[in-house]
């Protein structure tokens, strides 16, 4: 390798090292690398994701499972070497957050083989999936965080009855008779 290829080579591993974009390389959804921003938006270190399922990273088995059937499904049918969509995650401390993924495959005939992943941290959703508002979005994402009716008002500064009446919408759209099944239809719908 010659001297201007190995600066090169340097220089693209610190471009991916200090990318402010959360970015992450897996290999049959096993984590072979990633760079800062992605450690800091999930807040682990990098000894405790390497060569770990992407299981770690999402709140539920279920929802591992379902969202790699879907990406899978999609980067076999598509034309399209890439996959997006707007999903909830989970952080080391447990807190499950809104995130959109984009991930692109290196090896189209077997699109998990080899992958480059980028997250985005969603604070407010800007577009409702199904028939949620966003309002209803913002709110179906405290109650998964484990927020109470006053602590949601709060938090968006909006009145306890206001969350209320998007808690009962939400109970409603999701068919879910009580809070604990909200949060899981939640979870597995997204």
């Amino acid at each position: 390798m010659t001297v201007f290829a190995q600066q090169l080579q340097d220089i693209e591993c610190l471009a991916f090292k200090v990318s402010p974009a959360p970015q992450l390389i897996t290999s049959h959804r096993v984590m072979l690398d990633c760079n800062e921003a992605f450690l800091q938006l999930f807040g682990y270190q990098r000894d405790e994701l390497l060569n770990q399922l992407t299981l770690l990273i999402y709140p539920s088995q279920a929802d591992y499972k379902s969202i790699g059937k879907r990406s899978l499904d999609w980067l076999h049918d598509s034309p399209s070497d890439s996959y997006s969509d707007e999903r909830f995650m989970q952080h080391k401390n447990g807190e499950v957050f809104w995130a959109k993924s984009h991930g692109y495959t290196l090896t189209p005939d077997d699109p998990f083989k080899l992958m480059v992943w980028h997250f985005e941290r969603l604070n407010r959703t800007h577009h409702a999936t199904g028939d949620l508002t966003p309002r209803e979005r913002e709110i179906a994402m405290l109650i998964v965080n484990g927020l109470k009716s006053k602590e949601i008002a709060k938090q968006l500064e909006i009145s306890h009855r206001t969350v209320e009446v998007h808690r009962a919408r939400l109970m409603k759209k999701m068919q879910a008779k009580n809070i604990v099944e909200l949060v899981s239809k939640i979870i597995f719908v997204s």
